[in-house]
């Protein structure tokens, strides 16, 4: 009669000339499952620390990643080791294997190196306000093994394939911590006062709570680009805060409402669409005639009055300031994060 040590030592098969017996694979079995549960709570606990932490949260992630990863095949080693099973006599094997992975899993395989790829790469981290190829856009929430979450400002989730952010084009709007300059459009009913409308809505931006403080390069403007079927169409151009960035749809639609707010303080009218109607001769009549002949007018017309002259004292009004000509001629390029936020 054979004890419990005995049978667990008897050899079940022979791989690559090592002995596998029963004991060794419950040992290589436990072996790997508490690496799997070591590699999840290493990985609960750094995230944790990343979610206190705002400074260091790509390289934190980084950590969480590899601990993970590193744990998983420590683990996987190390029970195959103690099954005895001789690593080096894996060769074979491990090439079959190759095979394998290159016809039924070369997907997998592309989008688990794709994935390493951007954990290490950092030119998009968790955290960071992307835009997928004009399709997605929204936070990155997680990079995994075989697809990048994205979480947009509606609370969705969108699982990305990693391949797609090596490959693809994604717009990154919050790369190294730094923020945007964004255009909000708006239009003013012909005949209005330029200057004053530009003083109207620059005053609005500025005491916006989601405006940056001006500086040299980064100053709010706003901009005269076209003459609409309406009226006159301008463009506010603002620095928002990082947090903004990240909400377009909601930071626009509070600066237009800003804007919205200062045009009816300042008496500027919103253009709506209008049609004029212009007749030159009605039944072979013009001006006076034409208008008698309609029944639009009755009686002779009062002279118009001459336009009065101009004071003596009356000082030449100073031209509008056109933002966008300044800014050709004094804006630089925006001055590169310091090294301490690129690795934030």
């Amino acid at each position: 009669m054979f004890g419990v040590m005995d049978f667990g030592d008897d050899p079940l098969f022979r791989f690559g000339g090592a002995a596998v017996t029963l004991g060794g694979i419950a040992t290589g079995v436990v072996i790997f499952v508490v690496a799997w549960l070591l590699s999840k709570l290493a990985g609960r606990a750094l995230s944790r620390v990343r979610e206190r932490s705002s400074r260091s949260a790509g390289a934190l992630y980084l950590l969480e990643k590899l601990a993970s990863y590193g744990l998983i095949v420590f683990g996987a080693f190390a029970g195959l080791s103690a099954a005895g099973l001789n690593l080096s006599s894996l060769a074979v094997f491990a090439g079959a294997i190759g095979i394998g992975v290159g016809l039924g899993l070369q997907g997998v395989v592309k989008e688990f190196v794709s994935g390493l790829f951007l954990i290490f790469d950092r030119m998009v981290s968790v955290g960071d306000y992307v835009e997928v190829e004009g399709e997605t856009r929204g936070v990155i929430a997680e990079i995994g093994p075989r697809a990048t979450r994205i979480r947009n400002n509606d609370n969705i989730n969108v699982l990305v394939p990693n391949s797609r952010l090596i490959e693809g084009q994604v717009i990154n709007w919050t790369l190294k911590g730094d923020t945007r300059r964004i255009h909000i459009p708006f239009s003013v009913a012909y005949g209005a006062d330029r200057s004053k409308v530009r003083e109207a809505v620059l005053e609005a931006a500025r005491t916006s709570p989601f405006t940056l403080p001006e500086t040299e390069t980064r100053k709010c403007q706003v901009w005269l680009v076209g003459f609409g079927e309406s009226g006159l169409d301008f463009e506010l151009l603002v620095w928002p805060t990082r947090e903004a960035v990240k909400r377009p749809a909601a930071m626009h639609a509070a600066y237009t409402w800003a804007i919205a707010d200062a045009l009816d303080e300042a008496g500027i009218e919103i253009p709506f669409p209008q049609t004029d109607l212009r007749i030159r001769s009605v039944f072979g009549h013009e001006g006076d005639e034409a208008l008698e002949t309609l029944g639009l007018r009755r009686g002779p017309l009062k002279p118009a009055a001459p336009p009065a002259p101009p004071a003596a004292d009356t000082k030449p009004r100073a031209p509008p300031v056109n933002d966008a000509a300044e800014d050709l001629m004094t804006q630089r390029e925006p001055p590169e994060p310091e090294e301490s936020e690129r690795d934030d």
